[in-house]
Formats: structure tokens, sequence, C-alpha cells
């Protein structure tokens, strides 16, 4: 069947069964979520935080601070054994990150200058806790809800929707940043902001909440050491952290050397971005229907050199127009990250087992949340650092130099940690 047919599909409610119902959910729930990430977030975010005075260290620390939230699913994972109801707590934790979000829209009206950007970090912070809480609900609901055998392809086509929703809304954003001036094209993208708000309120009440199975662990050392003494789980878990604490030195930063190095105005850093979300969105198609032929873990270690890919293209800024360099490096950047958000998220909650899958999940986003959180912050620190030193190195030397560890990294170490195959690793612990 064609991508468009599964789309619509999808969109039958009348003739839905309950499961089939809870899947368009998660569908429609994503769009005005999807809507707030991308007028608020991203190169916007970029742009917001430059607005209020920050620089690129506070700018490294801003966008570091999703990852460092993920640090807090520990403690959920383990509160998640004494609650039943996961839907009301996603809908509690969700709508307080993005009323929180919202609100730091109005630091410009209240906040004197010299607090802005400490203010509008501690925000985000509190605000990024609270969805990193309500993401471990979100995750074993959704884990309980979409068949094993249906994962790619139901997230494929999903995640391409929301892309679609994402491309359209950030190249709105930019244009109402270009049209008006920066304070009045805040207060219309943080007021269709608090309009999705409310949307997003209202579909979360409709996510189903089945039963869940608690862990068969006797003791919270006994349930936290589960996933530890998981090996390959682990190794896996580990490279991929290392490779994240990499990757984000350079990539989270792609927007403010653009803004602030190479000097590229908002819209076309929206267009550029815009770019990579389209590839993104036909990328997760395509993963998604090769996941269905190909092992989670295999698809995931070709999808690293991409990555990598993205970051040594930026060299090409020294020979060739830079406007061409940069929409080849969003590309590559949309192909490889769309195809490793699908299929992480299908590791984690494909490769682990049903009951300890929450503390699976708490301990992958602990690791990765701890070094995706150090990497942006080297990151700045870094061009920081650089502010005077020879313009190559300011532009694309940083992201070259990423760009080749990456390589090495997933050529070499990689196939070692990531070769096991999925499915005899979950007929011994009982995936769904």
């Amino acid at each position: 069947m064609s991508f468009w047919k599964h789309v619509i599909s999808v969109f039958h409610r009348k003739t839905l069964s309950d499961q089939r119902r809870g899947l368009l959910t998660s569908i429609m729930e994503g769009i005005p979520a999807t809507i707030i990430g991308n007028l608020l977030g991203g190169p916007i975010l970029t742009i917001f935080i430059v607005y209020l005075g920050g620089n690129s260290q506070e700018v490294g620390l801003a966008l570091a601070i999703p990852a460092l939230a993920n640090m807090v699913q520990l403690v959920a994972a383990f509160y998640m054994q004494r609650f039943n109801n996961r839907r009301l707590l996603l809908t509690l934790f969700s709508v307080i990150h993005r009323i929180l979000w919202v609100s730091t829209g109005l630091i410009p009206l209240f906040v004197s200058e010299d607090l802005r950007v400490t203010v509008f970090i501690g925000m985000f912070l509190l605000s990024f806790i609270s969805a990193s809480t309500g993401g471990v609900f979100w995750t074993s609901i959704i884990a309980d809800m979409v068949p094993a055998q249906v994962r790619g392809r139901y997230f494929g086509i999903r995640n391409t929707i929301h892309w679609a929703v994402a491309s359209i809304s950030l190249l709105v954003g930019g244009q109402i940043l270009e049209h008006f001036t920066e304070q009045t094209g805040f207060i219309i993208l943080y007021g269709v902001s608090a309009v999705c708000t409310v949307w997003n309120a209202l579909e979360l009440r409709r996510y189903p909440n089945p039963p869940f199975e608690r862990s068969k662990e006797s003791s919270s050392a006994a349930l936290f050491f589960k996933p530890m003494k998981d090996l390959s789980y682990m190794k896996a878990t580990v490279f991929i952290s290392i490779f994240i604490l990499l990757q984000n030195i350079a990539v989270p930063l792609f927007s403010y050397v653009m803004l602030e190095t190479l000097h590229i105005s908002k819209w076309w850093i929206t267009v550029i971005t815009t770019v990579q979300m389209v590839v993104m969105m036909f990328s997760y198609y395509y993963w998604g229907t090769m996941n269905t032929r190909f092992a989670t873990r295999t698809l995931l270690l070709w999808t690293l050199p991409v990555i990598a890919l993205s970051c040594l293209l930026w060299a090409g800024i020294e020979i060739l127009p830079v406007m061409l360099v940069l929409i080849a490096v969003h590309i590559a950047l949309g192909f490889g990250t769309g195809g490793y958000n699908l299929l992480i998220f299908n590791f984690i909650i494909g490769d682990t087992p049903k009951a300890d899958r929450p503390m699976y999940i708490a301990v992958f986003s602990a690791l990765t949340g701890a070094t995706g959180f150090i990497g942006p912050l080297i990151g700045g620190m870094i061009y920081k650092r650089i502010e005077d030193s020879p313009l190559w190195l300011q532009s694309y030397g940083v992201s070259f130099i990423i760009g080749a560890a990456l390589l090495v990294l997933s050529l070499t170490i990689g196939p070692l940690v990531l070769r096991e195959e999925v499915q005899p690793r979950l007929q011994k612990t009982g995936g769904l």
C-alpha cells in the first residue's frame, strides 16, 4: 500500500477500533506539540536567546537543557511503579511543560535586560524537566499501544506527518520574524503557541490508559540495575551517548554559526532548516519501511555516518557558494537524523523487556541526556574562545573536526556494539 493510502486509512475515525483510535490520537496530539516546538524551538530558539541578549555560551547552555532534563526520567521511572493512571500524569506534566515554555515569551515585557537570559534559562529548565517526566509516561503508553510488528511503519507515517507540520510551522515562523519587528514577531509566535497549548491539552485527554504491567523486581536497587546488567543494551547505550556528546558540540550550534558568524538572515536560516525538515519528513517513511526488512540496530548504524557527513560538508564553503553548502549540510542532517530519531525510539521500546521498559528508557535517557547536555556547553565555550580566530575555524573548522571524529567512531566501534540482532533478545526477555 502506498504512503498516502496509509495516511488516509489512519484518519478514518468512525471505522477505527479502540487501538487504532489511540494511534490516531498520538498523531493528532503531536500536531499542536510540533507547532509549538518549531515556533519556539530550533533556530527560532537561538534567535530568541540572542534577542534577549545571550551569547554563544548562553545559547549552548539553553540548547543543552532538554538533554540535561532527561536525567529526571530515572526518578519518574521509579515512581511510575506506584501509579496506575499514566494518562493523567502524562497530561499534567505535558501541560506544565508547554505553559512554562510559552510563558517565557513574557520575559521581554516584565524582566529587566540584565536578567532576561538568566530568567529564560531557569524557566526553560523547569519546562523541560516537566517535558522529560511526561515523556516517560508517553513512551510507556505508546509502547503498549503500538503493536511491535507495525512500529516501524506506524512511526514512519506519524513522524512524516509531524515533520510536514514542522516544516510549514518553521517556514511561517521565519516569515513572521522577517516581516515584523522582533518584538511583534515574537508576540505573534508566542500567541499562536498559547492557543496550541490548549489544543494539545484537549488531545492529551483522548489517550487510552492501558493497564500498566509493573516490574517483578523486588527492590528499587534491583529495578535500577536490571538494565545495567544487560551488557548488550548498555554497550549500545554507552556508544550512542559518546556519539551524542561529540555530535552536540557542533550540530545544535549550526543555527548560531549561520546567524552570528556567516550573518545569514533569519529568513534564510528558517528556509534552510525547513529543507532539513522536509528531508526528515520523507526519510521517516523511508527508514520506517526499511525497518520492516532490516534489524533496528543495523539501520541505526547506517544513519551515523550520514550525520557525520553533515558536519564534514561544512568545509565546502571554502570552495563553493555558502548557501549551496548549507543546503547540502541540512539535507544530509535531515536524512541522517530522521532515521536516527525513528530507529533510536524503536530501539529503546523494542529491544527491552516490557515490564522493565520504563527503567530501560530512563537509564538510556539519563546517559544520553548527560552527554547531550555536556556537548552544547563545550561547543558554546569553543565558539566563545575562537571569536578572534581565523574565519575558517569559526565558520566550518569546528564542524569539520567533529564530523571526522564522528565518522571514525561510527565506522570502527559502531559495528562492534550495534551488530546484534534484536529478535533473539526479545524472545528471551519477553517483548510485546
